[in-house]
């Protein structure tokens, strides 16, 4: 059929030959996705990613890089989200009704609290916190309305570890599933389900990615009647991720490991370097025994990656803690972990904890892929400033 240019210029001939073949996955944009016929199109099924019926539901680059993060994990079902918090935001819509119960640790995420108390205002549901440190004692706090226990290990600013495996089993006798954000571990370090977790979520914006340079959220099941409960949440909220972002994603996964390995052991050097100093009154890094929860992380970690917390002698105002931060000239001031470069983040613990009322000062470290020793240093000359 003759074409016009402008036709032509949609609907090309040329085919390009088949048998290319390269290391990196390719990577395949869409919205429309194309059906060979319309028997096709109508047998198509978007829940068990066995076709593709819309570029929402995925593409063959989201479809491997979901692949690859199970694999890691150990599980057998992955969906992708836009973002760590949209992945948590899948959980919690997937599970919870108007009049259904939720456990949440004291020492999560602060979205994902500030997400439970929005539930309990706006939804009516019930969004209760907990001691991350009470272990099988959660037992008596669920109801027969709970319908999910969150755990966060470690809390990713005061890293408390909880003891996983007992809360897990409590939850099982209740019939309750539990999710985790294994986010600090990325897969590595701990494996959830080995723990006993019936979902595992993670922020890919962190280890995975590598570069700080996007945003995506995972979540991993081994049912399948799990998975099917949470695909239908990720359809109807419509959680879709770009095939670029994805490829992103997928090119940061064979260096992960290594790279965790130099974040865990330039953190480690850090946080020994601040138990001598004398303005320092507690270093919270899981690998050291005054940590809470020390003895689950040995039981249960293979690694502690490169975020950890430090807090000031109470003598210290805050704003000499400010200024302190503000001094510091390789750590860049930000939220989130993961990438090649240093953060630092102040927190006024005492607001957002209970039980911290004598504390001072928490000041989170992300210690990046730099010379440890350059970035001592860096906070040498910034604690000069705490008296200045």
């Amino acid at each position: 059929m003759k074409k016009s240019v402008e036709t032509s210029l949609i609907h090309s001939d040329y085919v390009p030959p088949g048998g290319f073949d390269a290391f990196p996955p390719g990577t395949h944009r869409a919205s429309t996705v194309l059906f060979e016929n319309v028997a096709a199109m109508r047998s198509g099924q978007w829940k068990d990613k066995t076709g593709y019926t819309y570029g929402l539901h995925g593409t063959p680059t989201t479809f491997t890089l979901e692949a690859r993060l199970a694999a890691i994990e150990g599980g057998a079902h992955c969906l992708l989200a836009p973002s760590g918090l949209a992945a948590i935001a899948m959980i919690n819509f997937a599970f919870l009704k108007s009049g259904d119960d939720v456990l949440l640790p004291e020492n999560v995420y602060n979205p994902n609290r500030e997400l439970g108390r929005w539930l309990a205002q706006d939804y009516g549901v019930s969004a209760r916190f907990y001691d991350p440190m009470i272990g099988a004692g959660i037992a008596g706090l669920i109801r027969p309305e709970t319908r999910l226990v969150w755990a966060e290990a470690p809390g990713s600013v005061s890293m408390e570890v909880p003891d996983l495996p007992a809360i897990c089993r409590a939850a099982k006798e209740k019939g309750v599933p539990v999710a985790l954000d294994n986010t600090w571990s990325a897969g590595l370090a701990l494996r959830g389900f080995d723990v006993g977790a019936d979902i595992v979520m993670h922020a890919l914006t962190k280890y995975q990615s590598g570069g700080a340079d996007l945003l995506m959220g995972a979540v991993i099941t081994r049912a399948a009647a799990l998975n099917e409960q949470l695909a239908q949440a990720h359809m109807r909220l419509g959680l879709g991720v770009g095939a670029d972002d994805a490829y992103l994603v997928m090119r940061g996964l064979p260096t992960m490991k290594l790279r965790f390995d130099a974040h865990d052991a330039g953190a480690r050097t850090l946080a020994a370097w601040f138990k001598s100093r004398p303005e320092i009154t507690k270093v919270l890094h899981p690998a050291f025994e005054d940590c809470p929860g020390h003895a689950h992380w040995q039981r249960d970690f293979s690694g502690a990656g490169g975020l950890f917390s430090v807090l000031f002698d109470p003598r210290y105002t805050e704003a000499q803690t400010d200024r302190f931060v503000d001094a510091l000239s390789l750590f860049g001031l930000g939220y989130s972990w993961g990438g090649p470069n240093s953060l630092v983040m102040p927190y006024r613990i005492r607001a957002i904890r209970s039980g911290w009322q004598d504390a001072g000062m928490l000041v989170r470290f992300n210690v990046g892929l730099e010379d440890p020793q350059d970035l001592i240093a860096d906070i040498e000359q910034a604690l000069e400033q705490l008296l200045a």
